[in-house]
């Protein structure tokens, strides 16, 4: 198996991440760090700090310039961070060193290491945003179309009382769509970072919080108005957020697998799987990648949250564990959006085998029903009591529970024993669901 799946021949397309990937990649770090390195000097220059024309010739150097990655690796593996090694390639290929000796002035690796990250979690947010858009979409669809269309709902695995294929879509929904308002604010939070050394920006005084303004106006990041070197709340916010997104699609993989398996089948996957040995078999993948993908964010986000504890004024130790575990975690979730939106694009709900499974229950799922329209005549306690006598009968001899109803209190309406009778608030939760839906598209529009 390979080192790491989402960059496997093998494997990636089982686990697929789109464009998410290429900003995890060496090249896109670099690039993101020559940006940083590129407005900063160009923002110091602006103010004096270091001669103007040189902060010009740096920025130019920045967006026109091409670094191997290849050539850090061995400084990286010293130094255990890229940046003197960076910092050496982007001076020499200036060619100016009358200029380039003002490049990184008055910052430290963590400074351009983290702004750098920043400007690729900026992109990778957007992707996102488009991923949950499209997979709100789908369930919004599902939602509007199946609002009434009933289905018995579980509880422990047990069939409970009817509900709807609508509102089941909406309950996988609405998680997504407070996720998708979050976004906003994650990507407006996301900061420079513009301490210097030990977090005191003395090589900058006493322009160090203008200059940290003006880097943050000229990348569109925050300014976070202090030092962050070691309060990680940017990235542990950022983690949380991927894990709770991750776990609700991980929801719908779940479910989706259980309504696929043998004897249930009360949904149409647009796709499914082969065996190598069994003809007949249609196996689930997507939504088993799913929740194998809620499992892998859920373990990594734990891995992130505890590496927040920073030691004194940096740390190397924590700094690398987020490297080990945030692109693993950001691409998880881009994998598990892909999966999501090509699930949902080709889900359908099996309504025969919805009514079949309705039709098998001898009216057991009326027994809630059943019990509250008895309280005219009885107490809620006794009504309990007799309805689950009648239904343990009509179980354990056959029969349906609303002829065994009907016999014993011949005016109890029929209806109560009409699934599509029966779903309460299901198709308003289902149409509520779309309508927020199409509120969004609206406002995005």
């Amino acid at each position: 198996m390979s080192g790491h799946a989402f960059s496997s021949h093998i494997y990636a397309q089982l686990f697929p991440t789109g464009d998410v990937a290429r900003l995890f990649s060496d090249t896109a770090e670099v690039r993101a760090m020559m940006l940083v390195e590129g407005a900063l000097a160009k923002a110091q220059g602006a103010r004096g700090i270091i001669p103007e024309v040189s902060g010009r010739a740096i920025h130019r150097a920045s967006l026109e310039l091409q670094l191997d990655p290849a050539g850090l690796a061995e400084g990286t593996g010293q130094n255990g961070v890229p940046v003197p090694a960076f910092l050496s390639l982007f001076r020499a290929a200036m060619q100016a060193p009358e200029h380039a000796q003002y490049l990184h002035w008055g910052a430290t690796s963590q400074d351009i290491v983290d702004t750098a990250l920043m400007l690729r979690l900026r992109q990778v947010l957007g992707h996102y945003e488009d991923r949950l858009t499209a997979c709100l979409g789908h369930l919004a669809r599902l939602a509007s179309e199946h609002a009434a269309t009933p289905m018995a709902a579980r509880t422990y695995g047990q069939h409970a009382t009817p509900t709807s294929f609508g509102a089941v879509a909406a309950s996988w929904g609405w998680p997504l769509l407070e996720l998708r308002a979050e976004i906003d604010g994650l990507r407006a939070a996301l900061p420079v970072s513009l301490s210097g050394a030990s977090g005191t920006a003395e090589a900058l005084q006493p322009e160090a919080a203008a200059l940290r303004a003006d880097l943050a106006a000229a990348l569109g990041l925050a300014d976070p108005g202090r030092t962050w070197h070691t309060d990680r709340t940017p990235l542990l916010r950022l983690g949380a957020w991927i894990a709770r997104a991750a776990a609700a699609l991980g929801k719908i993989g779940e479910d989706l697998t259980l309504a696929t398996q043998s004897g249930v089948a009360e949904v149409r996957l647009g796709g499914a799987g082969g065996s190598s040995t069994m003809p007949q078999k249609q196996n689930p993948v997507g939504p088993s990648v799913l929740s194998a993908l809620a499992a892998q964010a859920t373990g990594l986000n734990a891995t992130l949250q505890g590496a927040g504890v920073h030691r004194q004024q940096r740390d190397g130790a924590a700094w690398f564990t987020e490297w080990l575990t945030l692109p693993s975690l950001c691409l998880s979730l881009a994998a598990a959006l892909t999966r999501a939106e090509d699930v949902l694009g080709g889900l359908a709900p099996a309504t025969e085998a919805m009514a079949d499974t309705l039709s098998r229950s001898q009216g057991l799922l009326a027994a809630e029903a059943l019990s509250f329209a008895l309280t005219d005549r009885m107490s809620r306690t006794e009504a309990q009591a007799e309805v689950k006598a009648l239904a343990g009968t009509v179980a354990s001899e056959g029969g349906h529970l609303r002829d065994a109803a009907l016999a014993r209190w011949p005016d109890i309406d029929p209806a109560l024993f009409d699934p599509a009778q029966e779903i309460g608030t299901a198709p308003g939760d289902a149409r509520e669901f779309a309508a927020a839906v199409a509120a969004i598209s609206r406002s995005k529009d």
